[in-house]
């Protein structure tokens, strides 16, 4: 399932990334700077958002949707590089990076706590934490459902939890959030937060 899921990603997203997430991704990333990690970049669809980035290193353990990524980064108006590497170890020094970036991947990464920590890790003082994510609905019904869900979602869609609080995980790494904007009653958050 994972390599089938990973292989049709972009055919399998295109409607909802038409008609919803493009235009979350290029409003969170158009004003992104300085020297940005962006963590799960899958099949590279953040790289033509990035505008005011003055590099980015974007990270992927998937090997299919890294092979993908690297196509889109040769395309994008900023250098990028992208490394086949997990977010819960990441191989980069202590405070390296003035942006983390993160979309739809907090769902996704096994351990999405050691990944925050790392994330804390590697961004500088002062540095910025930006994520587009789904998250659980704070709804009775919906929530639940959501709970109920997950188990056969993850197995189908490459690991991704439909029923994981993005923000709470990002205050319990350190971050102090500077905003959070829900979007679709709850179920879709972007998140800036600040080391």
């Amino acid at each position: 399932m994972m390599t089938f899921f990973s292989r049709n990603y972009d055919r399998l997203m295109g409607p909802l990334e038409n008609k919803i997430i493009r235009s979350f991704r290029e409003r969170l990333l158009r004003t992104v700077k300085g020297n940005v990690l962006e963590i799960g970049s899958g099949t590279g669809l953040n790289f033509s958002c990035y505008r005011e980035a003055d590099q980015v290193v974007a990270i992927e353990p998937n090997r299919v949707m890294r092979e993908k990524s690297m196509i889109r980064a040769e395309q994008a108006s900023v250098p990028i590089e992208v490394v086949g590497a997990g977010a819960e170890k990441l191989p980069f020094e202590d405070q390296t990076f003035d942006a983390v970036v993160g979309t739809l991947v907090l769902c996704t990464i096994p351990d999405p706590e050691s990944a925050l920590l790392e994330m804390k890790r590697v961004c500088k003082t002062g540095g910025t934490l930006v994520f587009l994510e789904h998250v659980r609905m704070n709804h009775a019904l919906w929530g639940r459902l959501q709970d109920w869900l997950t188990p056969a979602w993850s197995r189908v869609c490459d690991g991704c939890h439909l029923n994981r609080n993005a923000v709470d995980m990002i205050q319990k790494a350190g971050f102090r959030i500077v905003t959070v904007e829900k979007k679709y009653k709850g179920l879709v958050v972007v998140i800036h937060a600040e080391k």
